[in-house]
């Protein structure tokens, strides 16, 4: 398997697919790159520009800074904004501080600043269904300052309190669960039976494939593994939706996480990976997972992914 244990025969391991990369996550790792390209060293990267440690490290070793704020970026440099977003706020510091910005935002999260900038213009009051902590719900967030209601839970619904309950409307940080956010909504629209959805959903492709194929994985693994950071929302939903489907899940950052008692009596493990998770990190677990025992690798057929994004125009 992937990981079994007890038996003599191999045991099975299934790669789920679609798994790792989406195109919000290429398309921000290679601006980075493409901005050392053209423009040279240094450039600065304000965050994480993915959630995920081993991309942040390879691309500092090409030459990329990485800094948590604006004032530690040298004023007149190149700073490219990570895959998350920012608030105006962020964008008028770096304007003030004469900063040569390349934004690497994923377009689908811009979608939903968008989406939220028109709302408030119209007059609506907004609820953003997000993680309070999280950098795009963050960014999201600055669109607007105090004029969002931000839940997490349906528990919370019953605390909105807003000037007109028939101009009100929904968005969603992209990276959720999906059923999470289905009984949120269900609980808002009974609350604000005129409550306005977006105009497309907000939850992302890819999160979305990534949840299915868990789904349709489950009654064929005995335990799921799921490649990606530990602040990573969409890995840990994925994580998550494995236990609430009874198989225990364990969210790893590479081989190294591995635990050979997960794998006692286990005879079929599925292998899945977050969005800003880099291949060559699953193929080191499968990796790892032989080193256990021996393992028969099956592929679980998926949503083929063909999306692509624009390169910004600073690095097109």
């Amino acid at each position: 398997m992937e990981a079994v244990a007890v038996t003599q025969e191999p045991g099975t391991l299934v790669l789920l697919r679609p798994r790792g990369f989406c195109a919000g996550v290429v398309r921000a790792i290679d601006v980075v790159r493409l901005a050392l390209e053209k423009l040279g060293k240094p450039v600065y990267v304000r965050k994480e520009i993915v959630h995920n440690q081993y991309v942040v490290q390879e691309l500092a070793a090409m030459g990329a800074i990485f800094v948590e704020e604006l004032d530690e970026v040298p004023e007149g440099a190149v700073v490219i904004f990570s895959a998350h977003g920012v608030s105006p706020q962020v964008r008028r510091h770096a304007k003030e501080r004469n900063l040569r910005v390349i934004d690497a935002t994923c377009p689908l999260v811009t979608k939903v600043h968008v989406e939220l900038i028109r709302y408030v213009q119209q007059g609506y009051s907004v609820v953003l269904i997000g993680h309070r902590d999280h950098d795009e719900v963050i960014g999201t967030l600055g669109e607007a300052p105090g004029q969002v209601h931000l839940i997490s839970s349906a528990d919370e619904v019953d605390s909105i309190s807003v000037p007109d309950p028939e101009r009100l409307a929904y968005l969603t940080q992209t990276t959720l669960s999906i059923d999470d956010t289905a009984q949120i909504v269900a609980r808002l629209k009974q609350r604000f039976p005129t409550i306005v959805s977006p105009p497309n959903e907000d939850i992302c492709y890819a999160t979305q494939n990534r949840q299915t194929s868990v789904k349709s994985a489950a009654p064929q693994i005995d335990l799921l593994l799921v490649v990606g950071a530990r602040n990573s929302s969409n890995s840990n939903r994925l994580r998550e939706i494995g236990a609430e489907l009874g198989k225990p899940s364990y969210l790893i950052d590479d081989a190294s996480d591995l635990d050979h008692a997960w794998f006692e009596g286990v005879s079929s493990v599925g292998v899945t990976a977050g969005a800003s998770a880099p291949e060559m990190l699953v193929q080191g677990v499968l990796d790892g997972l032989r080193a256990f025992d021996e393992i028969e690798v099956t592929t679980l057929d998926g949503v083929a992914e063909d999306v692509r994004f624009r390169f910004p125009a600073e690095v097109a």
